[in-house]
């Protein structure tokens, strides 16, 4: 069952995918991040774009090479995920790269660390996932020092071409090796959880409707 991004933003939401993920006995598939800095409409999904950060205390020879690398591979559907480890030491994403970022087809960026133009970022209606805010440049503060690798944000993995979602509920991404299974068990409990609702305005208690339907 082939299953587009389009039904997915259409059909499922963060919290159906993380109990479809439970279901297959992935348990730790959500990051500790904060809630949006600013988000467009709907829910964000796409193919993990990942560049791996590292805190600098010298001065950086070649600043911002790999991160404006990053940014101009991007393709369409991409998530730029910025694995910094959660430093606030700068703000490594901002108005330029969301541009840039987005001029290239990239839908989102979620961010392990800290981001600053925020209030000209909401202008964009770009996803934006953060950390925090810091409004010092990441000029021989922060820099990629790998792109396109596995890394990992709050012990979650994240590789690059997995599928990640995220709204306000927060962030959880699924590995390719489950992904049209977790798929087919969201999609189903999002089916089910229409016929609990259902019942439950009908009248039916929240005792019953579980009883009938094992959906909670």
């Amino acid at each position: 069952m082939l299953i587009s991004l389009d039904q997915m933003r259409q059909e499922l939401y963060c919290a159906v995918v993380c109990d479809a993920l439970d279901q297959v006995g992935l348990h730790h598939q959500s990051p500790r991040i904060s809630l949006p800095r600013h988000s467009g409409s709907g829910l964000l999904v796409g193919r993990c774009k990942t560049t791996l950060w590292a805190d600098m205390f010298h001065t950086d020879p070649n600043p911002y090479e790999l991160e404006l690398k990053a940014v101009d591979d991007c393709q369409p559907d991409d998530v730029l995920i910025a694995a910094a480890g959660g430093s606030m030491r700068s703000g490594i994403w901002g108005e330029l790269l969301t541009t840039a970022a987005k001029n290239r087809g990239c839908i989102g960026a979620i961010i392990d660390g800290a981001v600053r133009d925020v209030d000209k970022i909401q202008t964009t209606a770009f996803p934006l996932f953060a950390k925090g805010r810091c409004l010092y440049d990441s000029l021989h503060r922060q820099r990629v020092i790998d792109l396109d690798v596995p890394v990992e944000i709050d012990g979650v993995g994240f590789a690059p071409g997995d599928l990640v979602f995220a709204d306000s509920d927060g962030v959880v991404v699924v590995p390719r090796k489950v992904e049209l299974e977790v798929l087919r068990l969201a999609l189903a409990k999002v089916h089910g959880e229409n016929k609990v609702r259902d019942a439950i305005r009908g009248g039916m208690t929240a005792v019953g409707a579980f009883e009938k339907f094992g959906i909670l």
